[in-house]
């Protein structure tokens, strides 16, 4: 099988503007469209200072964001904290949450979802 099946160059995804959030652009590198992943989705977040993910849950699938660059506050239900690069937070399903860039300049985030988030309005929830 060929490399492209299993080798996802950053650069060459397409980047878009998730619903709920400013100031970011993500670029789904691994999810059923470009590898086949049935499970999982991975998302490269790239985010400006405020408030990036405003305060939403996902009633059916659980999220995980690794801090690559930048600096964040978080919330989960009413947990609350700051986040500097190689800290990783869950976001259980169901839990209302949110992620504020608190850097100046881009800060990046890998974000994981189980199963894939795939922007379909159904999992997210605003209330």
């Amino acid at each position: 099988m060929s490399v492209e099946k299993y080798l996802v160059k950053a650069g060459a995804v397409k980047g878009y503007s998730p619903a709920n959030h400013h100031h970011t652009v993500n670029s789904r590198l691994i999810g059923r469209d470009n590898v086949g992943a049935r499970n999982l989705e991975v998302v490269l977040g790239v985010m400006e200072r405020g408030p990036g993910a405003l305060p939403h849950a996902h009633p059916e699938l659980e999220q995980v964001c690794y801090l690559l660059e930048g600096r964040a506050h978080v919330t989960v239900n009413d947990a609350a904290f700051d986040m500097e690069p190689g800290d990783c937070c869950f976001f259980p399903a169901k839990a209302k949450h949110s992620f504020v860039v608190t850097s100046e300049g881009t800060t990046r985030v890998l974000v994981i979802y189980s199963p894939p988030y795939e922007e379909n309005p159904r999992h997210v929830s605003l209330d």
